[in-house]
């Protein structure tokens, strides 16, 4: 017997929430920040085609230009030259789009320190808790930063010596990568990597274990508060751009209530 009906009536009814964690895209939202000598991604812009005017008469619609990593987006393996040889956006299997994930929450800890960085003994402190994690699942990391996404300012929180955001640990990267059972590691902040990930050794170590071990990014996340720890089923919707490194993503949590 399908399972299907039973699930449709459950959201019809309620019993299961949809979370959007995805953040509106629009010119205000925050772009990662490079040092001056390399290209730089490009905000968000709309080209206005036609309004019910002359260009349109009965239409509205838009032009639009972005990078590939703007907003809350996918990390694909040859995002990153550890996974050069690996899938663009496009070729990701469809099945990995749906998986089940959790939701770490080091909020606290990030609220007190900016540069927290999480660390294997925190997320195996964690699975004594609440369980392993999900087998061919997400690690969601809720450090609380979507509460300054509506300033890039606030967001990239950068000083003289570089930004300043919460992220992994260079062991705990690797761990999550190459030991962990999930697929990939979603984050509220503006990349998978801590903000001070450029002097770490290696450099930007969730970009370069992750994309090379095959595994998958979800960046600027929002309503993370909103999840239990366990017990989430999530969408993560890539557009499947040919050849693309990552892409702007509707990123949907399914909450049993019941």
């Amino acid at each position: 017997m399908s399972i299907l009906p039973t699930v449709a009536e459950a959201l019809v009814s309620g019993r299961i929430e949809v979370v959007d964690l995805t953040a509106p895209l629009s010119s205000e939202t925050p772009v990662i920040q490079l040092p001056p000598q390399f290209a730089q991604t490009a905000p968000f812009e709309l080209e206005e085609l036609s309004r019910y005017d002359d260009r349109g008469p009965a239409w509205y619609w838009n032009n639009i230009r972005t990078g590939e990593h703007t907003g809350t987006h996918f990390d694909a393996p040859n995002h990153w030259v550890t996974g050069r040889d690996g899938d663009d956006v496009a070729s990701v299997p469809v099945q990995r789009l749906i998986a089940p994930a959790v939701v770490l929450d080091f909020s606290a800890e990030a609220a007190e320190n900016p540069d927290f960085l999480l660390e294997v003994e925190h997320v195996q402190a964690w699975e004594k808790e609440h369980g392993p994690l999900p087998d061919g699942g997400w690690l969601l990391y809720r450090t609380g930063w979507d509460a300054r996404s509506a300033s890039q300012e606030q967001f990239v929180n950068a000083d003289d010596t570089g930004p300043h955001t919460p992220g992994l640990s260079p062991t705990c990267a690797r761990w999550v990568a190459e030991e962990a059972p999930v697929i990939g590691l979603g984050v509220e902040t503006v990349g998978t990597d801590a903000g001070a990930a450029h002097s770490f050794d290696p450099p930007f170590p969730c970009h370069a274990a992750l994309m090379g071990s095959g595994k998958y990014g979800l960046t600027q996340l929002q309503n993370l508060a909103q999840l239990p720890p366990t017990g989430v089923l999530l969408v993560a919707a890539p557009l499947p751009i040919v050849s693309g490194s990552g892409a702007p993503s509707r990123v949907l949590a399914l909450v049993d209530r019941g």
